[in-house]
């Protein structure tokens, strides 16, 4: 049987999976640039060998651009290798940070701040420049005052330790509380006091990066911790 002449044959379309996976190798080599910089590195490679072996023995290279070229080559190499020198560098970073994550846990520390988790007892450290008297209050999450006394603190660093306990002494749930002072010197100045959040750390995230560490519901990263604090005994 005769075939009709103007019949035409529709185009063939690739396979839908060819095309994804084209379009998924060619956006993974554009997001990675050190595959980027290989290719390059490789096709000038391949540009350098053949334009030497087809140069007019007449007229060869220029020996002034032979070695401009072979600076740009090395230069090339040279990148690749710092880039894979980085990337180890940084893989022992993240290694370390981690290391020294895990060897918080379970410990006792102090980290900047004034609110402190309660549950049992809160502990915060006062870090007053000279002999105060101080009014010191604490607040729930609501803004409500739970507690609130005077002390006399000493120049120096200090710890006060709240048991949970009002000031008309009904016990306050567990959760979190808020301390602030108001200290005056013996001349009725005004003295700035630092305090900081006493706290066990009680396990280590070590998907954030960096790592963080949780200390009453609260996480914090290495850096914000000021020192461990010997366990009473």
């Amino acid at each position: 049987m005769a075939v009709d002449a103007t019949t035409t044959t529709p185009p063939v379309s690739a396979p839908a999976t060819n095309s994804g996976s084209s379009s998924s190798s060619s956006s993974s080599s554009s997001s990675n640039p050190a595959s980027g910089i290989a290719d390059n590195f490789q096709t000038f490679l391949t540009l350098l060998t053949t334009q030497l072996q087809n140069q007019n023995p007449l007229d060869p290279l220029d020996t002034n651009q032979f070695t401009q070229q072979l600076v740009q080559f090395a230069q090339v190499e040279q990148q690749l290798k710092t880039n894979d020198s980085l990337t180890s560098l940084l893989n022992l970073e993240k290694s370390s940070q981690s290391t020294e994550a895990l060897a918080f846990v379970g410990q006792d520390v102090a980290v900047d701040g004034s609110t402190a988790h309660f549950d049992g007892h809160a502990t915060w450290n006062l870090t007053a420049p000279s002999d105060t008297n101080a009014v010191i209050t604490i607040t729930d999450k609501t803004g409500q005052t739970a507690y609130s006394g005077n002390f006399n603190i000493t120049s120096g660093s200090a710890s006060f330790v709240w048991d949970g306990k009002g000031s008309d002494g009904t016990q306050w749930p567990v959760g979190d509380y808020q301390l602030s002072v108001s200290a005056k010197d013996n001349n009725g100045n005004p003295v700035s006091i630092s305090t900081e959040v006493q706290g066990t750390v009680d396990s280590v995230d070590l998907t954030a990066n960096p790592p963080l560490l949780s200390i009453g519901g609260k996480t914090y990263t290495t850096d914000q911790i000021k020192r461990i604090v010997a366990k009473s005994s």
